[in-house]
């Protein structure tokens, strides 16, 4: 681990400052838990001034909706602990679960609201006539301490997430610009490595920074290229996999690619790698090239020419998406929010915002948090302890944090630990250092040790659960109030209850969450795979678009689960291969209805071919990497079959989604035999879709 930078230190001076001047505007105005402001602030600090904002907001939205929960259930479950209790469990869980469904920074305020209920409610069932009192100083302490942070962030030498975003969208595309390099000089399978599949959890990752953009005043306004930019970035995955496939497929039945071709692959690459003297190289004359090794029409009725023109149409979609890519990369580089922009790839919808969520297990983790609530309430109330208030809102905390994740005992090891050493390092100040300071000065002094330091590390990731865990309950620990009344005794209760509860929502969960991320994986799977089926069964609206979000969102989760699930297997996997099969059913299911007689007939004989090979790949728990050898069989009919009774750009269409579909079911095999029928020159000119 290397020491703090000098930007990390800067960063913990920035925070110690607004927990300090909280603290003492929160004792100045003699609030009654002063020390929340303090504690507030060190949650809501981040390097980024912008997220600072974005938390900030989004905690005072949580904050006022669960203490607002409190003013209404108090009063009516008062006489009914129990139904309290139930009423604070079912809240906690329902919250979780929007938290779960809303995968930006706007999740904060449901998970926030839904522990912050318990932290205010179940305290106050003893003077339950003060619960709007409480509310209202909770909230102004919470909202004191997200407007200290957000200030000094902003004033005190603000951080932007201009040059950080900038920073990994330039790394992304190094990334992806060495795949197509190994791609196009031929040092890439046709299957894709889990290290390029990563790419697409890469994306997913810049969606925080997205979520963070309108709130940051250097990136404020570029929402609108942040948003198409994320859109090409997704849709290049597959057409890069794509274009790995048809160079593969053309090189097995032609053994060695045409000299114009191979020159044109070498430009494309040294353009895309940015090797090309500035000038010298345009994505127009790319275009051209590619258009001059258009295969005849005669020799699209082979499979070999087939092939070939798939290909250079996948090579001018990269081309446009590249060129796409460069260009909002510039603009929101330079900030340029009003200039005109004309997409060079505008063929096909982008990839929306759609999102693939695992309800199953989402609804089993959140119904965990709900019911270890419920017991530890009940422990509670039976015991008639006096700090199990405290035991009940730290498990709803402990469970909410980390219910979702693959395994979280891991993390409510690691809580219980800190919390630990955090509770008694508190008790060493209060009982051996508190009681001989007599002025905020010197609580300023005693406090800046330790809480720099804390503040240090807190931009490692890899420590931000030690370090939020020492800094916010170190401060709630402290509770500092206008004159010292510490009780040993009260103390020791209230921590041993938070302690408690952690380590009765670990024991929770060991036992009702003993799986890790080889379930989740395996759910993944198989959730493709059942898609593939309805859609192959035509059950589900075809929507290409939909389709391409649905699907890289469930590869970007899946990724990082598979490589800890199943280390030896993980090159066995590729995802953009389904991915690739759902995109030409969709296309087929489209153009089944452009065709007559015996040609739609054989189409469904495939599409209901694929629909099975998908539902036996379900109960057998695993995809082959070659299907059926009678679904080939069907597929070579319908090529045939296409061919003497197609007619017009639907035929050609066609042809193609069924040259897809054969390359993503059968990797490994040769195509068809030649039974090429001469397509008539009165049909329309060949069209391709923009995405495979």
């Amino acid at each position: 681990m290397t020491f703090p930078t000098w930007r990390d230190w800067l960063f913990s001076a920035k925070a110690f400052a607004a927990a300090m001047l909280a603290l003492y505007i929160a004792l100045a105005c003699d609030l009654p838990r002063p020390y929340w402001a303090m504690t507030t602030v060190y949650v809501v600090a981040n390097p980024l001034s912008g997220t600072t904002n974005s938390k900030a907001l989004y905690r005072t939205l949580g904050t006022l909706l669960g203490a607002s929960a409190a003013v209404v259930l108090v009063p009516l479950f008062v006489n009914a602990p129990e139904l309290l209790t139930l009423a604070v469990a079912l809240w906690a869980g329902c919250l979780c679960y929007l938290a779960a469904l809303d995968r930006t920074p706007r999740g904060y305020v449901f998970m926030l609201s839904a522990y912050t209920l318990p932290l205010v409610a179940l305290p106050s069932l003893a003077t339950p006539e003060n619960i709007f009192d409480l509310a209202v100083a909770r909230s102004e302490e919470i909202i004191l301490g997200i407007v200290c942070a957000s200030v000094v962030g902003a004033i005190v030498f603000p951080v932007g997430i201009g040059p950080i975003f900038d920073a990994r969208i330039a790394k992304w595309l190094r990334d992806a610009a060495t795949w197509a390099d190994d791609i196009l000089h031929d040092r890439a399978g046709p299957a894709t490595p889990v290290a390029r599949q990563r790419l697409a959890a890469d994306v997913t990752a810049l969606d925080m920074f997205i979520g963070q953009i309108s709130h940051s005043a250097d990136t404020r306004g570029r929402l609108r290229w942040a948003r198409e930019l994320r859109g090409r970035l997704l849709l290049l995955l597959p057409m890069l996999s794509s274009l790995a496939d048809r160079l593969h497929a053309l090189k097995l039945e032609a053994k060695e690619l045409p000299p114009g071709l191979t020159s044109a692959l070498d430009e494309i690459a040294d353009w895309i790698a940015g090797r090309t003297v500035a000038g010298s190289t345009t994505p127009d004359l790319l275009r051209s090239s590619l258009t001059a090794l258009q295969p005849s029409r005669e020799e699209l009725g082979r499979w070999e020419g087939l092939l070939t023109t798939s290909l250079l149409s996948r090579l001018n979609d990269v081309i446009d998406l590249w060129q796409d890519c460069l260009v909002l990369q510039k603009l929101i580089a330079s900030g340029q929010t009003g200039e005109a922009w004309r997409p060079a790839f505008s063929r096909n919808q982008l990839v929306p915002g759609t999102r693939y969520y695992d309800h199953g297990l989402i609804l089993f983790s959140c119904g965990s948090a709900v019911l270890a609530t419920l017991a530890a309430g009940l422990i509670w109330i039976q015991s008639g302890w006096p700090g199990g208030a405290f035991f009940v809102a730290m498990t709803t905390v402990a469970c909410c944090f980390f219910g979702l994740l693959d395994r979280p005992a891991a993390a409510m090891r690691t809580m219980v630990v800190w919390l630990a050493v955090s509770t008694t390092g508190a008790a060493l100040y209060l009982f051996a250092v508190l009681p001989r300071i007599h002025d905020f000065e010197m609580v300023v002094l005693t406090l800046a040790v330790p809480f720099l330091l804390i503040g240090a590390f807190i931009p490692r990731p890899q420590l931000m659960l030690i370090t939020l865990v020492l800094a916010t309950n170190s401060t709630g620990s402290l509770a500092f109030q206008s004159r010292y009344s510490m009780d040993f005794a009260a103390y020791a209760n209230e921590g041993l209850a938070a302690l408690g509860g952690v380590l009765f929502a670990l024991t929770w969960t060991l036992v009702t969450k003993p799986f890790g991320a080889e379930i989740a994986a395996r759910r993944l799977l198989r959730a493709g795979w059942s898609d593939l089926a309805t859609l192959a069964e035509g059950k589900r609206k075809h929507d290409l678009s939909a389709l391409a979000g649905r699907n890289l969102d469930r590869l970007s989760q899946l990724v990082p689960r598979w490589s800890v699930a199943s280390p030896d297997q993980e090159t066995s996997v590729d995802i953009l291969r389904e991915i690739r099969i759902g995109y030409n059913i969709v296309a087929l299911q489209r153009d089944r209805r452009l065709v007559a007689g015996r040609a739609r007939d054989s189409i469904d004989t495939v599409l209901s071919g694929v629909a099975t090979f998908a539902r036996q790949s379900l109960s057998a728990g695993n995809f082959a990497a070659d299907g059926p050898r009678d679904l080939r069989d069907s597929i070579d009919t319908t090529f045939r079959t296409v061919r003497e009774h197609g007619e017009g750009s639907a035929e050609l269409d066609t042809l193609q989604s069924l040259v897809g579909l054969r390359r993503a079911l059968f990797p490994h095999e040769a195509g068809p035999p030649p039974e090429p029928r001469p397509l008539d020159r009165q049909q329309a000119p060949f069209t391709l879709m923009a995405a495979e």
